[in-house]
């Protein structure tokens, strides 16, 4: 079962008040700058039964992204080619505010994000994923869980799904001359092949300050925000805005840059701390 996240959150005025004045002034409550994020812990190997997987905390934010390779029938229009499917869910103990049911706009909005900035790139060289070429190939299957939200999903969401998917091998296979696919999960061939690490960037407004990674408070009070989707090479894979509050043509040009600089920070730290635990 799925939950999604109800915003009826209220941060009382004065503590408002105190929050506005610290971003104006270039400053969080927490004391980190507004360009900076909170603490980043990456755990690979967090679901035994993946084939990659990474539990990331971001502050108090902690998201689960599993790797599931599975053998399907490639799309028609690129027979030659695996395939990428992205899920997202969260789980009833990630706040209290969240409430049951089905996947919403939330959840699927979330998955679509990450899975656009993956797909948009080529982040997953999917032309090396044809097991058969027009009739079986790999297709990856990256399901996101949030266990803790204080702020923040998509960027947590895009660390663990990187960290999943770079943690992540392709068991060996074997074909007959039948066609039949043996598949031995406990032979390890050879790494996931990437193209690119894209991760995103969430950079939010309030009243004409921007910064990044805003914690559950600082979210729920943004007029509004822009996710930037960027990769290892400096490119621009995704843009979305969300918030009822505009932005102006040079504040979505300042927040690429803010996006482009701390994205490449965010790729860095991840690819030393997957290359530490593989």
């Amino acid at each position: 079962m799925s939950h999604t996240p109800s915003t009826d959150m209220i941060t009382p005025k004065l503590k408002m008040l105190t929050i506005i004045n610290m971003l104006k002034k270039g400053m969080r409550s927490t004391g980190r700058g507004l360009l900076d994020f909170r603490p980043i812990e990456v755990v690979l190997g967090y679901v035994p039964n993946a084939d990659g997987s990474a539990l990331v905390r971001l502050g108090n934010t902690v998201v689960v992204a599993g790797v599931k390779l599975e053998i399907g029938s490639p799309y028609p229009d690129t027979p030659n080619e695996g395939a990428l499917v992205v899920s997202a869910e969260f789980m009833p103990t990630a706040s209290p505010t969240f409430e049951p049911g089905p996947p919403d706009e939330n959840a699927i909005e979330l998955a679509r994000v990450v899975d656009r900035a993956l797909r948009e790139l080529k982040a997953i060289d999917l032309s090396k994923l044809a097991i058969i070429p027009g009739r079986k190939a790999w297709v990856v299957y990256v399901d996101i869980y949030v266990l803790d939200h204080d702020g923040n999903l998509v960027d947590a969401s895009s660390i663990a799904s990187l960290a999943a998917l770079m943690s992540t091998y392709l068991p060996k296979v074997e074909v007959d001359e039948a066609g039949n696919i043996r598949v031995d999960r406990s032979s390890k061939v050879s790494p996931l092949p990437l193209n690119h690490k894209v991760v995103t960037v969430t950079v939010s407004k309030v009243e004409n300050v921007l910064f990044v990674d805003p914690d559950l408070e600082e979210e729920n009070m943004a007029e509004t925000k822009l996710i930037v989707a960027v990769s290892d090479d400096g490119r621009i894979a995704g843009l979305q805005k969300s918030g009822s509050g505009g932005l102006t043509e040079s504040e979505i040009l300042a927040a690429i840059d803010i996006a482009i600089k701390v994205g490449n920070d965010l790729i860095n730290l991840i690819t030393s701390k997957t290359l530490k635990q593989n």
